[in-house]
């Protein structure tokens, strides 16, 4: 999935004249002063700053905004990357977009309601390997139309029953842990946004599945 994002990205940039340059000579030349090249890098890469935009989007916070600092993240990663040090540059743009906007998220304080419907199941039995966790999906939510307002009521209150949980249960690593689980991020993926050791993240993540697990 990533591949094809990434060759659709590449397929628009053909006209701009640097669309079969790798990005890291690319960035060799912008910073020896070829500017026009920014311009081709944001419209490169504007699809995957929306895209992380909208998986940031369940963790509250304006699209709009979003997608700004996710160009800020992109800025950051064009001034940062270190082709010696850093894996692609594609890898860490949305390493440093990703940052940006879970960052601007958390200082934002507005965090809101889990949304039950796309709410990750904690009741699955992972293996604690990436791409073997065989999650299942918890259908928690009928489709609103088809609930009567008391139903609609009790999901107000298991939702605010699970807030309290997480509030109650977690550790702030636990919360962040899970703050990008939802967002569909693997553990390894939460790590390099975290700046945390693979290993730890998901020793959280199977700690805090563990502990709400206990309390639902």
């Amino acid at each position: 999935m990533k591949e094809e994002h990434f060759q659709m990205m590449k397929d628009r940039s053909q006209d701009t004249g640097y669309g079969q340059i790798r990005d890291e000579e690319l960035i060799d030349r912008l910073r020896s002063g070829e500017a026009a090249i920014m311009d081709h890098l944001c419209e490169k890469y504007k699809n995957l700053v929306r895209s992380k935009a909208k998986s940031m989007f369940i963790l509250g916070g304006d699209s709009e905004d979003l997608i700004q600092e996710g160009m800020i993240g992109l800025f950051k990663a064009v001034r940062d990357y270190d082709c010696g040090r850093d894996a692609s540059f594609y890898t860490f743009a949305e390493l440093c977009i990703s940052r940006q906007m879970y960052t601007a998220v958390q200082a934002s304080k507005r965090q809101k309601h889990l949304p039950l419907n796309t709410y990750v199941s904690l009741y699955s039995h992972g293996t604690g390997q990436e791409g073997k966790e065989g999650m299942e999906l918890q259908e928690a939510l009928a489709d609103r139309e088809q609930r009567d307002p008391e139903a609609v009521v009790l999901d107000k209150e298991r939702i605010d029953y699970l807030e309290t949980a997480i509030e109650r249960e977690l550790s702030v690593f636990e919360k962040q842990v899970l703050d990008l689980y939802l967002t569909g991020m693997s553990y390894s993926q939460i790590a390099k946004v975290l700046g945390r050791e693979e290993k730890s993240t998901d020793n959280a993540l199977q700690r805090l599945k563990n502990k709400l697990r206990k309390v639902l």
